[in-house]
């Protein structure tokens, strides 16, 4: 099956703005951001298909996940 995922502001260092995973079996949220090597603390905003989403959700096949850090300013 095939994934996108769409990452945002620092996330993107080192990773690239969208990316394209494969998977044999349709993984949960927490398994996609692992294998990007992105911690739980890390994500401010979690979206699967433009909704909110939790980590513990499965992807399914197509799915698009978009993955917005938490933004700091002052």
């Amino acid at each position: 099956m095939e994934l996108t995922v769409k990452l945002f502001a620092t996330l993107r260092e080192g990773r690239g703005k969208v990316l394209t995973l494969q998977y044999e079996e349709p993984p949960t949220l927490g398994e996609v951001t692992s294998r990007l090597e992105i911690a739980p603390e890390d994500i401010a905003i979690l979206l699967r298909n433009g909704r909110d989403a939790a980590l513990d959700q499965r992807v399914g096949d197509g799915d698009t996940v978009s993955i917005f850090p938490p933004v700091g300013g002052g």
